[in-house]
């Protein structure tokens, strides 16, 4: 199991996760006729944060296989 490869896919569905809830507060439509808003934006927004959350996460993993690899050529050269 290649962990970059892993992260990658990580990022790329937390990237999705974001966008589709800035869509569904962009696209919002008002109040309908019972006074409730047509989206949960507050749910969207707690969407938004864990989706940012989930990418820093795969990032950092990204990050540290990198450093990882870095560090074994170096051990590779001595």
């Amino acid at each position: 199991m290649d962990p970059i490869s892993t992260a990658r896919y990580g990022l790329m569905a937390a990237t999705r996760r974001f966008e589709a809830s800035a869509e569904q507060i962009a696209g919002m439509r008002g109040m309908d006729g019972q006074g409730a808003a047509d989206v949960d934006v507050a749910g969207e927004i707690v969407n938004m944060v864990q989706a940012k959350h989930a990418f820093s996460a795969n990032l950092s993993v990204i990050r540290f296989a990198q450093d990882m690899w870095d560090s074994l050529l170096q051990l590779q050269t001595r």
